[in-house]
């Protein structure tokens, strides 16, 4: 295509762009403009309660049982130093364009149209799996503590993953309030966030403490098990490094710390959600890197302690693998410690829920605003001030999905899109560094373009490591989207009809 400059600006065009300048005017029209009420401690807690979720609560026991052992602690530090990569990234982008939208508007300002509505409609699939998979998961923790008291839902309302269940009504009414409180505003899901989060982190602290007086030298030895080769993966279950390289990852050992991480990387997911509130921070300049850094900072730290105490109390071969961190206190003869936990687990899976639910919307948005989806959505709430069309369309929408569909095989295509807007974002911070050197910058990553290639290098290499299914239904995605784009988002594209009207 021609790469001639358009009068709007950009390059003509699918690979047209969209300057940050008009991506910042774009956010004062007041039919279109969000709030901004957000401080750097908000961005922090946002961050915070959406990253220690299901990671924590469940992966760490399969992970260390399966796959790594001991060292798992490792790989929650390998995967930890992918989003870090990752995250210097983010953080320079947010902080020169503070508009919501994330990775799709940071793309669009850099790569073009067509790039920017692809990682678009990649983010709409991935918060929208991670949304529907974590109400699924806090239905079962509620269900469970229900059960616990005496109290028990029909069969038919327990969810199609329960036998003879057919619809999940807990994770269908979740989503929906969770819908509710963010069409209200912002500000009221920061408070209830920040109280969620508190008895989260309450609940993480415990384990860390409590499970110190338990922990038994013996049960790290050895501490990074002796590798054996995998023996699922064959076909489409096959991990695609393999199938192209014939490099065969295996469990445990030096190679399954990273063959762990690529696995733990879902528990990470999350901290980019937080580069989708910039519009609506008072202090973007400022706030956006000290929120996206933070909270990764604070999760790393919390994960890699929980994964040496619950590997420390219980063998590695001993552990669970659907409640890990309540089963190892169970072992040790504290139930109650037990039940601390499982409730902590559901009252925290609820901010993860509300805060990729926000991510979505606002990138949905995004998109609404410059006419790549339709404009309908990219109205504002004239009281609340939020998003509230596409707040109420995609809420119904996750909590139907939640509700009648079994989706766990579908998770690692959460995984695979957060990667592919890592992959995005870091060659984005490339090219605008060399089309745009006179834009402030309030944050810089360093040493680029070195980091931003570690980055692009780390994530691919996750990305390698997952399954050929899940590769092949990530195409599927995306090739759909570039279908929506041709017969809808090109045509009505605001960027492309202002070209067009200053041509003619």
């Amino acid at each position: 295509m021609s790469t001639d400059t358009d009068p709007s600006g950009g390059r003509r065009g699918a690979f047209r762009t969209k300057t940050v300048e008009q991506s910042i005017r774009d956010t004062e029209e007041p039919e279109h403009a969000l709030r901004k009420s957000l401080s750097a401690l908000d961005l922090t807690v946002f961050g915070v309660g959406v990253i220690i979720g299901t990671g924590i609560f469940v992966l760490t026991g399969k992970v260390a049982k399966e796959t790594a052992g001991p060292a798992t602690a490792l790989a929650f530090v390998v995967a930890g130093v992918v989003c870090a990569l990752a995250a210097l990234c983010y953080a320079e982008f947010a902080s020169t364009v503070p508009v919501a939208g994330s990775a799709y508007t940071f793309s669009y300002a850099s790569l073009g149209e067509l790039p920017a509505w692809i990682i678009g409609w990649d983010l709409v699939l991935e918060f929208a799996l991670g949304t529907a998979v974590v109400a699924v998961g806090w239905s079962g923790y509620v269900r469970s503590l229900m059960d616990n008291a005496g109290w028990h839902l029909p069969a038919a309302l327990e969810g199609p993953d329960v036998a003879g269940g057919t619809f999940d009504l807990l994770a269908f009414l979740l989503i929906l309030v969770l819908t509710a409180i963010l069409v209200v505003g912002m500000k009221l899901s920061a408070r209830i966030t920040a109280v969620v989060v508190a008895i989260k982190v309450t609940v993480v602290m415990i384990v860390i403490i409590a499970g110190l007086f338990f922990i038994k030298a013996d049960n790290y030895k050895p501490f990074v098990p002796e590798a054996e080769g995998q023996t699922s993966g064959s076909g489409w279950d096959a991990p695609l490094v393999q199938l192209m390289f014939g490099y065969e990852p295996t469990n445990f050992g030096v190679m399954g710390i990273f063959t762990a991480a690529s696995i733990v990387f879902f528990a990470f997911i999350g901290f980019d959600v937080v580069a989708t509130a910039a519009e609506e921070t008072k202090l973007p300049q400022r706030d956006m890197p000290r929120g996206i850094l933070g909270s990764l900072l604070i999760c790393t730290v919390l994960y890699v302690a929980v994964s040496l105490v619950v590997t420390g109390m219980q063998h590695y071969s001993e552990l669970s693998v659907t409640a890990p961190l309540a089963d190892a206190f169970k072992a040790v003869g504290h139930p109650f410690y037990a039940g601390v936990i499982s409730f902590g687990a559901a009252v925290g899976l609820t901010t993860v829920c509300m805060i990729l639910l926000l991510g979505q919307t606002r990138v949905f948005f995004a998109m609404s605003r410059d006419g790549l989806l339709p404009r309908f959505f990219s109205k504002t709430h004239p009281r609340f001030r939020t998003p509230y069309r596409p707040t109420i369309l995609l809420g119904v929408v996750i909590a139907v999905v939640a509700g009648f569909t079994s989706i766990n095989e579908l998770a690692a295509l959460v995984n695979i899109g957060t990667l592919f807007a890592f992959v995005v974002v870091a060659l984005g911070v490339i090219i605008l560094r060399r089309t745009r050197p006179d834009l402030h910058r309030a944050f810089r990553t360093p040493w680029v373009p070195v980091i931003p290639i570690l980055s692009i290098a780390a994530s691919v290499w996750l990305m390698l490591n997952l399954p050929s299914e899940t590769w092949f239904r990530f195409a599927v995605w995306m090739l759909l989207g570039c279908v929506v784009y041709v017969l809808y988002g090109r045509k009505h594209s605001r960027l492309g009809q202002a070209g067009r009207d200053a041509r003619y």
